[in-house]
């Protein structure tokens, strides 16, 4: 059986512990052996200097001891204080005196070293004698003796010196280096915890449970990662609440529509005379509308339920859209024989509201609706500043019966029948409004008796 390809995934993808991890301590061990390099150069070098100088001050106590006798410049100290002068515990120590022709006054045959530059009394270098490498200072000193004295010693008490230092220096230092990576991993580890309680939380979820996760609120990152699948879930269970409510809704408005359009056409496919075939169609045919009426409003109304989450606002001129709203019912209010018009289009040309043109639509859509079905003879959609309004010449609705009929299948409240129907308009409306800002009040209209529903939206700000 193949694995998923999560956990796949899980498997192929690094540890984040690991990454965070790796990001920290890569750039400090290079950092660290930077640091080490430069250090040990600087060790290098100062030891160095230490030993040089020492070097340099046998020479300087060598040549001290050189004066100008009747054979030109010789040597006062003997071998025995020569050695005790030069004596070295670790190092090999040997020695040179040249005249100024090259010719040995005392010392070692064969020593021989680089010469100081110009304008300087003494040179060091590194020099190979009888095999084995050395470091070496030659003092040149002027007349009258005129004089160079060649100091060579072994490097195995520097090369060890710097050894140590370095020792002493690199081993606590990647001591420090392993306990810090285990105290950051730890660290890591426990930050990231919360991270892999929720994953764990999900794993383990129903896909059913669309309930708050519990996130432990350790960090700004983990409180914002914990609130987003929070609001994830929130939204998700908004949608889920309205499929089914809109599947609930269909299942239980349409059965009977439904099956009143089979029992008409059972009826007249039973009936021999073709008149009644028509009749039975015709009622066939109302009962159609209804039905196509029904299904519209309550895709309205999932519209709605879903549109807090999707709705997009930009600038809307009311004006505009409350003639092509009026011009789209013009020719079913003319069938039904009902006189539908506007007014205040042209003193409210230049309002403008932030707000979405499709609920918009849907408000006006089905306050028309509503008014073409239970209104009068008579509807006028009004414009007054950001307020719309359609008012009718229909009985008007009871007081007490206005907030039921702002409710889903209410078609009126205390036996106020309205009309044919699901009573779904005005709670589309309503949840239109809701969703825009805006405020929709229910009042009998004081000139014509009938309803005026009207929408309130915020001035564009």
């Amino acid at each position: 059986m193949p694995e998923p390809a999560t956990a796949r995934r899980v498997r192929a993808a690094p540890s984040l512990t690991r990454r965070v991890l790796r990001n920290v301590l890569w750039p400090l061990a290079l950092s660290w052996s930077i640091g080490t390099l430069v250090a040990g150069g600087a060790a290098h070098y100062l030891t160095g200097q230490a030993f040089d100088h020492a070097m340099l001050d046998d020479a300087l106590a060598v040549s001290a001891n050189i004066q100008l006798g009747e054979r030109g410049p010789e040597l006062l100290l003997s071998p025995r204080e020569v050695t005790t002068l030069l004596f070295d515990q670790v190092e090999e120590v040997h020695f040179v005196v040249l005249r100024p022709d090259g010719s040995r006054i005392a010392g070692e045959a064969g020593l021989t070293a680089p010469a100081p530059e110009p304008g300087t009394r003494f040179q060091f270098s590194d020099i190979q004698f009888q095999g084995r490498p050395f470091r070496a200072v030659v003092l040149s000193q002027e007349d009258p003796t005129g004089h160079s004295v060649v100091i060579a010693q072994t490097t195995r008490a520097r090369a060890g010196l710097i050894q140590r230092l370095l020792l002493y220096t690199l081993v606590p230092q990647l001591l420090l280096l392993g306990l810090l990576a285990v105290w950051l991993w730890r660290g890591i580890r426990s930050d990231l915890r919360p991270l892999v309680d929720l994953q764990q939380a999900l794993d383990r979820r129903d896909a059913d449970d669309l309930a708050s996760v519990t996130v432990v609120r350790t960090s700004r990152e983990v409180e914002g990662l914990g609130d987003a699948v929070n609001s994830l879930f929130e939204r998700l269970g908004h949608s889920v609440q309205a499929q089914r409510q809109f599947a609930g809704n269909v299942a239980h408005e349409l059965r009977t529509p439904l099956a009143g359009i089979r029992a008409l056409a059972d009826y007249g496919l039973a009936h021999p005379d073709p008149k009644v075939w028509r009749e039975q169609l015709e009622r066939v045919s109302r009962s159609e509308a209804r039905a196509s009426h029904m299904v519209d409003q309550l895709l309205a109304i999932a519209l709605a339920d879903e549109a807090h989450a999707t709705q997009q606002r930009a600038p809307v001129r009311l004006a505009e859209l409350v003639e092509q709203t009026v011009l789209r019912h013009l020719a079913r209010a003319d069938a039904r024989g009902v006189d539908l018009g506007a007014r205040g289009i042209e003193e409210g040309a230049g309002v403008v509201v932030q707000s979405n043109a499709a609920l918009i639509e849907g408000v006006l859509d089905n306050l028309i609706d509503n008014a073409l079905r239970y209104g009068g003879r008579t509807i006028t959609v009004e414009l007054a500043g950001t307020v719309l309004s359609v008012v009718d010449d229909g009985p008007g609705i009871p007081q007490e019966a206005r907030r039921d009929l702002m409710q889903r299948w209410a078609q009126g409240a205390a036996g106020h029948k309205l009309g044919e129907g699901a009573g779904l308009g005005l709670s589309i409306v309503s949840r239109y409004a809701g969703l825009l800002d805006a405020v929709l009040t229910l009042d009998n209209d004081a000139v014509t008796g009938g309803l005026r529903a009207s929408v309130a939206f915020p001035a564009r700000g």
